[in-house]
């Protein structure tokens, strides 16, 4: 296969197979997600079996749109729908649960919401981001039987297959929870997993991306969502950047890492995005690049074409997911890589209650 090839793709000149393709082809038509903010609080956040809020995380967590919070649900999804249906040609909605851990709560509540949600004419399905290690017996049942009636997809905040960068933003879950929770998800009929990837921890190179990106090819995975790793305000990660510790990837570097990783990357899989975006721009500490959406994602584009690499080019070719499963975590993906004793001297110096959770600011402070 050559790089030309990619035209004949429908890929929308794009050298990546897009989620939008994805839906395009499964739906018959573009279908948009819509946002809304439910859950407030994960696992980190609460300080449980010693954990810490991620390094990276703010105040906010995963929230898009932190400006619907009082809102209920069904005003979220009504809100957005109509602003879409007045000034787009979307017809079809998911609607996304997205912030924070959105399977951290009762099952009755969650399935209520699910239900709640797809009571909107126009929602056809529901998108789910969470944790992998938050998946109960109940909740895949849970899943089981709304994938019978519904599109369903569960995207799990993995972040990296290497425990070592794990271990670096204090996530609090392994690489081999991650893969049993792709396996736990996998058991249900008609449900698409997604996996959230981070680029751009100290030490990581293109080549790790390669060989998540080979890794990839082996297990039952639908899409994922990449991420280059950002410093915002009062974060650890803010503290590390400040006293030198830590410096985010170059645009141009990061470029290079998601093609490399997207040349590995089965077609089969499709991408969401390619990079991070910082929304709220008083809160971005570096790099400046993450607040310009057309920029970073030229960018990609503009590296792939000028290498003239494309999706899936070095993954052997196969169309279907894989049925066996690859229950054992690679060796190469627990070996140490960075070292973590210059952070962690700064962790043990923070208080308890910075180390577990930060308070939402109120409504006004968050808008002033």
């Amino acid at each position: 296969m050559v790089y030309n090839a990619l035209m004949q793709k429908s890929w929308m000149n794009r050298p990546y197979y897009s989620i939008g393709d994805y839906y395009r082809n499964r739906f018959g038509e573009r279908v948009y997600k819509i946002s809304v903010n439910v859950a407030d609080t994960c696992p980190n956040r609460l300080g449980l079996k010693g954990m810490q809020t991620c390094t990276f995380c703010d105040v906010w967590g995963s929230a898009a749109y932190t400006d619907i919070r009082e809102l209920t649900l069904e005003e979220q999804i009504q809100n957005v729908e109509d602003k879409l249906l007045a000034l787009t040609e979307y017809n079809k909605f998911f609607v996304y649960f997205q912030s924070y851990t959105n399977t951290f709560s009762s099952v009755k509540k969650l399935e209520a919401m699910y239900e709640t949600a797809l009571l909107h004419p126009r929602v056809i399905g529901i998108v789910v981001g969470t944790r992998p290690d938050c998946l109960s017996p109940a909740l895949l049942e849970v899943w089981r039987k709304l994938a019978q009636k519904t599109y369903l997809s569960i995207e799990l905040g993995i972040q990296s297959f290497y425990n070592d960068f794990l271990l670096f933003e204090k996530r609090g879950h392994t690489a081999e929870q991650s893969l049993k929770a792709i396996y736990d998800l996998a058991q249900i009929p008609n449900l698409d997993i997604g996996l959230h990837f981070i680029f751009g921890h100290p030490q990581e190179t293109k080549d790790h991306a390669i060989k998540q990106a080979k890794f990839l090819a082996e297990l039952p995975v639908h899409s994922v969502k990449l991420h280059n790793l950002h410093v915002l305000k009062n974060t650890k990660l803010e503290k590390f950047y400040n006293l030198g510790l830590f410096k985010p990837v170059e645009l141009n570097q990061y470029a290079e890492m998601v093609g490399a990783f997207l040349q590995y990357l089965p077609e089969r899989i499709a991408v969401h995005r390619l990079c991070a975006l910082a929304s709220r721009w008083e809160e971005l500490i570096a790099p400046e690049w993450t607040k310009h959406k057309k920029l970073m994602f030229q960018s990609m584009i503009d590296y792939m074409h000028s290498k003239k690499i494309y999706h899936g080019e070095l993954s052997p070719e196969s169309e279907s997911i894989p049925h066996t499963q690859t229950l054992n975590l690679p060796q190469e993906f627990q070996e140490k890589i960075m070292d973590h004793g210059p952070f962690d001297e700064v962790l043990n110096q923070m208080p308890r209650e910075e180390l577990i959770s930060l308070k939402h600011p109120s409504r006004h402070d968050a808008n002033a």
